[in-house]
């Protein structure tokens, strides 16, 4: 029986248990049968920035040499490539690879993409139209989406969906945010570049997932899972429920079951593995509200207070940050101004797309809760 997505249990990332958890995942969604002598498989991890391996913001090198040991074992040319944020360069991207410990890959013979160039192409996306990226994955018969699961403060979790938002070149990412400043537009052209590649496998690293003020500063939290799924939008409704949020709190998950392409929730998929046990219920996550009890336009004011009271946004702490101006630099509304050293944000420019966050090298930018949604948090 063939089926949407598999769960196993994986410790740890040691040899044993990472090998054992690709035998229970790979055989339910397909396998790896499809990959013939001779292929060029692309697999897009998570890199998003030059952090160690146990910082949990990167996709862990134990499972990406499993899986290229996997398919180079079939015949197949492996490469390896992602576009952090900040610069796309070689040197950049030399620094990446260093501290997310895939130099040691390219030594047993794994290919690292060196190609910083990019180009433009159309596509019909039904809120993107045009499409950067990099040129690196025309190389590929197949792609293969790996994932890590982590909070996010924009679009609540990081997973399969969100991390193929990194076909786009590092500094086009703010600028991109910008283009779609709404969530879920932001979402729907997620979904636009998962429908444009559409990735022949996903998989997602939850041995050690991040919470609180991820996706890049903060906290490990050990899940202890592996997931495998045909499809993104699978694997995310699955990792959803691994960290105890609701698919109503994930807009990339609501807008994908919009368009027919999963199930809201994890009953309505054909599911391999039991979850049991696997639930990290006290997940520390970004919770989303809804003010959709408002509708009409004789309520867009009112829905805009009320968003305003809800609605977490960025919020710098100044004892650690180190004034390096890379805020201001990155954000895409020009709602940041470095002041005596330390950034002042604009609220009225401020578009939320926490760019400021997740690329703050010191973790001094965080992702501030309003009194009211806390009070409303506690209460639940």
């Amino acid at each position: 029986m063939l089926y949407d997505c598999a769960v196993a249990k994986c410790r740890s990332y040691s040899e044993e248990d990472v090998s054992r958890a690709f035998d229970d995942i790979l055989p339910p969604v397909g396998g790896l049968d499809w990959v013939k002598k001779g292929m060029r498989i692309v697999i897009k991890p998570n890199l998003v920035s030059a952090m160690r391996p146990d910082a949990a913001a990167t996709t862990h090198p134990a499972l990406l040499k499993e899986l290229c040991r996997r398919l180079t074992e079939r015949g197949a040319t492996v490469l390896i490539g992602d576009s952090p944020g900040g610069f796309f360069t070689v040197a950049a991207m030399n620094a990446v690879y260093s501290a997310t410990g895939l130099n040691e890959l390219e030594r047993d013979g794994v290919a690292l993409n060196r190609n910083v160039d990019y180009h433009t192409v159309d596509i019909d996306g039904q809120v993107m139209k045009k499409l950067t990226y990099t040129n690196y994955l025309d190389e590929a018969d197949a792609i293969i989406d790996f994932a890590k699961l982590k909070s996010h403060g924009m679009v609540g979790m990081s997973g399969a969906v969100k991390n193929l938002f990194g076909v786009i070149p590092g500094l086009m990412k703010p600028e991109t945010h910008y283009v779609y400043p709404d969530v879920s537009d932001f979402c729907n052209m997620l979904i636009d570049i998962n429908e444009h590649f559409k990735p022949r496998l996903t998989l997602i690293d939850a041995v050690v997932g991040m919470e609180g003020n991820g996706p890049t500063a903060g906290t490990p939290r050990r899940i202890g899972a592996l997931i495998a799924a045909r499809t993104t939008y699978h694997a995310d409704a699955v990792g959803a429920r691994l960290i105890g949020m609701a698919p109503e709190g994930v807009p990339t998950i609501v807008e994908a079951a919009k368009r027919s392409l999963s199930p809201m929730n994890v009953e309505d998929i054909k599911l391999c593995g039991s979850l049991e046990g696997l639930i990290v219920g006290d997940f520390k996550t970004v919770p989303r509200k809804s003010i959709r009890f408002l509708q009409g336009t004789k309520f867009r004011f009112v829905q805009k207070v009320i968003a305003d009271c809800l609605t977490h946004k960025p919020r710098p702490v100044n004892k650690l940050c180190m004034g390096c101006g890379k805020c201001e630099r990155l954000c895409p509304a020009h709602a940041i101004e470095m002041r005596h050293g330390h950034p002042h944000i604009d609220r009225k420019k401020c578009i939320r797309c926490f760019c400021c966050q997740e690329f703050c090298p010191k973790a001094a930018m965080i992702v501030s809760r309003p009194l009211v949604m806390r009070a409303l948090q506690r209460t639940k």
